[in-house]
Parts: C-alpha cells; sequence; structure tokens
C-alpha cells in the first residue's frame, strides 16, 4: 500500500528528508566556511583564486583562440565578439579528450592539444591571446597558467599531472614550429562560466542605465551538471595579499561544501564512492551522485520492507545504475521500461508510486541544499538590493536543466532564500557554450 506518511516518516528516521534543512542555517555555514577558505584556514572549501578580473564587455572584432577540455573532448575554435556582444566562432575543431583512449606520455598529451590548436595559430597568428578552460582540478598559478592536481579516471595520462598546463601547450607547439602568444589564460568551467555570462547576460529593461551612473552587474557563475560549483568575484582574499577595489574571480569548490544536515544513508553511500569522505554537496545534488544515492535509499526502503514489489530481490542485487536511469524513470515511470521501470508489474502501482515519493524527496532535499548554498555566493558579493543592479546567476549543467524536477525547486528555494527578509533583485540565465565562450572572454582580459 501506498503510505506518503510512512515514507515521509521513513526519510526523517534516516535523516535525508528536505523538511530536516534549515536554508539560513545552511547560508550562515557557507558563509563561514568562505571567509575561512579565504584567509587560507581550514576550511571545506578551497577558494581558489583565478588571478583573472572580470571584464563586462569584450573588444569589438578582435579574435582569440579557445580552447576547452571537459570529460570526454577536446575543443578548439576562434572566437570573435559582435558589437551586441555576441560571441562567435570560427573554424571549431572537435577531437577526443586526451587520455581517454589509452594511457599517453606528457608529450603525446600536449602535441595533441598543440595538433588541434596548430592550424588555428597559423590563420590567425596576430591573435590577441589563448584562452584555455581546463575542467580538472588545478592551481592557478599568479601568471595564470594552472598546475595539474589530478585528473578524474577515465583520463589516463599521470604524466601530466604536477605540470603547468599552459607552459605545456606552448612547448608542444614549439616542436611544430609554431609560435605561441605570449597570453594563455587557464581557467576551470565554473570561472568560465561567469565570464561568458558577464558578455553575454543583457539587462534589456534597463537599456542607457549608465547615463544615470549605474554601475556593471555582478555575475556569479554556477554549475550543477555532473559536479557541483560556483564562481564569483571577490575584492578581499588575505590568504594571497589580495586586496583591491579590482575584483578578481574566485571558485570556490563549492561541490566540497559539507552541509550539517546529512544522514546515515548519506554516509553510508559516501563509503561505497571513489572519493569518501570529500564533496559532501557535490554528492547530494550532482549527476555524479545523485541518481546512485536515490537507488542506495530505495534500496534500504526495499529491505526495510516499506517498499515491497515481486522483483525486490532483483533490485536489491541490481549494479550499474546511475543517474540517467532514475531520471529517466522519474519522467515516464508508467512506461515500465528501463533497468528501473522494468521491475514493476501493472498490479504494482503502491510500489512504484512509493519509487517516485522517495526520489522526489531526495531531489528536493538536494535542489534546497543548493540553493542555500548559491544565495550563501549571490549574498557575499555585497549586490542585489540596488532594483537597477540585479546580481546575473549564470548557469550551465545538464543536471539542473533535465533533471526532473530539480530546476524549479531549486529556483524556488533560491527566491525564498534570498528575498525572505527584503526584496532582492537577480536573474538566472543558461548560458550556452560557457566553456568555449568564458575562455574567450578570459584571453581578452587585462
Amino acid at each position: 500500500m501506498f503510505n506518503p506518511h510512512l515514507l515521509s516518516e521513513f526519510a526523517q528516521y534516516y535523516g535525508f528528508h528536505y523538511d530536516i534543512v534549515d536554508i539560513e542555517t545552511v547560508k550562515r555555514d557557507m558563509y563561514i566556511e568562505m571567509e575561512r577558505g579565504l584567509r587560507g584556514s581550514s576550511s571545506t572549501l578551497a577558494m581558489l583564486p583565478a588571478y583573472i578580473n572580470p571584464v563586462s564587455t569584450a573588444p569589438i572584432g578582435k579574435k582569440v583562440i579557445a580552447l576547452d577540455a571537459g570529460g570526454t573532448n577536446f575543443r578548439a575554435a576562434l572566437v570573435r565578439f559582435e558589437e551586441n556582444g555576441e560571441a562567435v566562432a570560427e573554424d571549431t575543431q572537435k577531437s577526443f579528450m586526451p587520455g581517454t583512449k589509452g594511457r599517453m606520455s606528457s608529450e603525446q598529451f600536449f602535441d595533441h592539444l598543440a595538433g588541434m590548436t596548430a592550424p588555428l595559430l597559423e590563420k590567425e597568428p596576430n591573435i590577441q591571446g589563448i584562452g584555455f578552460t581546463f575542467s580538472y582540478p588545478m592551481e592557478i598559478t599568479k601568471n595564470i597558467d594552472g598546475i595539474l592536481l589530478s585528473f578524474s579516471k577515465e583520463i589516463d595520462a599521470p604524466e601530466v599531472i604536477g605540470k603547468a598546463i599552459g607552459q605545456g601547450l606552448r612547448e608542444a607547439l614549439d616542436r611544430r614550429g609554431v609560435k605561441a602568444p605570449d597570453k594563455i589564460v587557464l581557467l576551470n568551467d565554473t570561472a568560465a562560466t561567469l565570464l561568458a555570462g558577464l558578455v553575454q547576460i543583457k539587462d534589456a529593461a534597463y537599456q542607457g542605465r549608465g547615463l544615470h551612473g549605474v554601475e556593471t552587474n555582478p555575475v556569479v557563475g554556477f554549475i550543477l551538471g555532473t559536479g557541483f560549483n560556483i564562481a564569483y568575484s571577490e575584492k578581499k582574499i588575505p590568504k594571497i595579499g589580495f586586496n583591491s577595489d579590482k575584483a578578481q574571480i574566485v571558485n570556490c569548490e563549492a561541490g566540497g561544501f559539507m552541509p550539517r544536515y546529512l544522514g546515515r544513508l548519506d554516509k553510508e553511500f559516501d563509503v561505497s564512492t571513489k572519493g569518501p569522505g570529500v564533496f559532501w554537496q557535490e554528492k547530494v545534488s550532482a549527476g555524479a551522485y545523485v541518481g546512485p544515492l536515490t537507488v542506495h535509499i530505495w534500496k534500504q526502503a526495499v529491505r526495510d520492507r516499506i517498499i515491497t514489489f515481486k522483483k525486490a530481490e532483483e533490485f536489491l542485487t541490481a549494479t550499474g545504475l546511475q543517474t540517467r536511469h532514475v531520471n529517466e524513470f522519474m519522467h515516464a515511470p508508467f512506461k515500465r521500461e528501463g533497468p528501473i521501470g522494468g521491475l514493476f508489474e501493472l498490479d504494482e502501482r503502491d510500489a512504484l508510486a512509493s519509487f517516485v515519493y522517495l526520489a522526489s524527496t531526495v531531489t528536493e532535499r538536494g535542489a534546497k541544499l543548493s540553493a542555500a548554498v548559491l544565495a550563501a555566493v549571490v549574498e557575499k558579493t555585497a549586490a542585489g538590493f540596488d532594483p537597477f543592479v540585479p546580481v546575473h546567476i549564470a548557469i550551465e549543467g545538464t543536471t539542473y536543466m533535465i533533471y526532473r524536477g530539480l530546476r524549479r525547486s531549486l529556483e524556488s528555494y533560491l527566491h525564498t532564500a534570498l528575498v525572505s527578509r527584503k526584496p532582492f533583485y537577480y536573474t538566472i540565465t543558461p548560458v550556452e557554450q560557457a566553456s568555449l565562450f568564458g575562455a574567450a572572454v578570459a584571453a581578452l582580459t587585462e
């Protein structure tokens, strides 16, 4: 029998019900962790300086090379900006990400990158610079190169770890007899999303406001895809002695935040992951984890006989269920297809409804925690109370866009988090090709 009260009690007992989460408490905790990270004190947030000063307008007509190294693909393109701020990509090339098709040495890895970049430099030898979005953990140096800290498991190029990515590309181009531009700027995908938002998001309602001395909007970059992260612009970073009216971008590594509202099943699931004990916020909300976490919770409900159905034992022994399987099921549970929907018979509507109910509870909590964490960063910009200067939130990520119920709930909780005490002005805008176009903007920064 479908019993929502029993299911809610189950969620409360195991500590994953969204009602447990207090948004204001999460915001306060996040703010404290941000401040600790900026000081260099012990914190779950790395608060990594990007050494990039954000620009709100890109030079019209000037071309740069934009490179984007993602999880499976590597892209390279010539990019220019039109008068309306629109980015135009030309001669875009796409290949597999080096290291995804077998082990590569350091030289092979950088030669692959150079092989994609060299034809663009030969076509436009006088470009202003190269912007390079590299979506793996890096320590950004003061000359805006990136020291690779680690690769995710699908990239097999261990010799590259510890090397400067920009310098490696420069040397590989030199081996080809191609001169690299003086400027090669490395950044992560969240900083790139912020930069893409700065030039792409426009306030049509406030055209002409510059004549009234109204300042440029701050932009927060937010990624909710396979992973979870936020970037914003900061004027004070004590751990590097930075204190300026001219802000620079900070990559929060927000997926590392540890919410206080985690239950027994969260901690059990964490032990089963490849990186236990870290990236708690990512594990309750992002695409790499939210589906498997939901499956872990479903299995506990079946073991506790909160949910019963004929193929329960088959489900308990199932392996390899990922976020895409959960999402497909949640979008069309009555199809009774796939590795989850196919478990239920026509007369097992109650069990089917119970699965949907618990999955929605997990999604709702992930949305509520994500909204609180994002709201803390938005408020950290110290903007948004002036109705003519809303904070722009530039968002990228397939989990945000397509995971059933997540976007609606996140935006609802975010509104509550930001306007609960007084009016707050903000916009939410998905940004297309953020990694590529953000890299282009980075190449144009001073």
